[in-house]
């Protein structure tokens, strides 16, 4: 996985675009809708759209011998991911909480050096910390007001929710469809949620106009079933704490559709964090291709 293929970039860019500018769309949309009811119903419908269009191949789904995966995946992936960052950012500043939740990718290289077997070497190690600390240059006129303990544990809590959902996807790949797994995952943690929301928030809260239209459109298609079925497709594709570290660009993704769509401006911070994610990805995926050659040296 050292050079990507034609699909697998193109993968790759339309999945950093598609979460890179769903934070502003969707923090338009949470203006007009409670939190939990909003992270709950994109989720359902977003499941419900993506298991429509696997119908022919409802075979595959195999529920009686899949069903506890298909749970842990949607307690993992949409239940604790959604609802513990759903909450967290009452707590947070956007922009602290964001670089909270991508420590993930540094959690999923540890978790795949230690449960999947991947390599774990000091390269690989510098590259995730670099891409860490670009998140923070990236995000760094984000951190206004006050820091609250609960928040922090919450932004922690979130990433390490969604690192052991990948690594847990990366692992049954082999045993279920990658599809089905998006799919029922997404029905039933956003049904949970839904019921949740509908328990602690109120439905007459929602405004029904263009902005909501757009946000629960958008995530409900682009944001959840198909970027997760991107993902989870380039996870199990290749080694995951290579394909988590292109994630970094996500947030940089996020500031740039700011600047240009809510005139926010480019700091010095923006294109620090710019250089240090690019380091590091580059340093990430430098191993891969460091071993083939030495793999080569060593057969001839």
């Amino acid at each position: 996985m050292g050079r990507f293929s034609i699909k697998t970039t193109i993968a790759i860019a339309s999945l950093v675009f598609i979460w890179g500018i769903s934070w502003s769309i969707y923090k338009m949309a949470l203006a007009y809708t409670p939190p939990i009811l909003f992270a709950g119903m994109r989720s359902l419908i977003g499941g419900v759209l993506l298991a429509l269009c696997l119908m022919p191949k409802w075979k595959k789904i195999k529920w009686r011998e899949n069903w506890p995966k298909y749970s842990i995946s949607a307690v993992l992936n949409t239940l604790l991911f959604y609802g513990i960052q759903t909450v967290g950012l009452n707590y947070l500043p956007g922009g602290l909480f964001s670089v909270l939740v991508y420590f993930q990718p540094i959690l999923i290289g540890l978790l795949a050096w230690m449960w999947l077997g991947e390599r774990m070497t000091w390269i690989k190690i510098t590259g995730l910390t670099l891409g860490f600390l670009g998140i923070v240059s990236v995000s760094a006129d984000g951190f206004t007001g006050q820091v609250s303990t609960i928040g922090v544990i919450l932004g922690l809590l979130t990433a390490l929710a969604w690192a052991l959902g990948v690594i847990y996807v990366k692992k049954e790949s082999g045993k279920v469809d990658s599809l089905w797994m998006v799919a029922i995952q997404n029905i039933l943690g956003g049904a949970v949620l839904t019921v949740m929301g509908a328990g602690l928030e109120n439905w007459s809260d929602i405004v029904w106009n263009t902005q909501y239209l757009i946000g629960l459109g958008y995530g409900s298609t682009f944001g959840v079933p198909i970027a997760i079925a991107i993902y989870f497709g380039l996870v199990n594709a290749g080694e995951a704490s290579k394909v988590a570290a292109f994630t970094f660009l996500v947030p940089l993704i996020a500031v740039i559709t700011g600047t240009i769509f809510m005139d926010e401006p480019i700091t010095y911070t923006l294109l620090a964090g710019l250089v240090l994610i690019v380091v590091s990805i580059y340093l990430v995926n430098y191993q891969s291709k460091s071993k083939r050659i030495g793999q080569k040296a060593y057969e001839s």
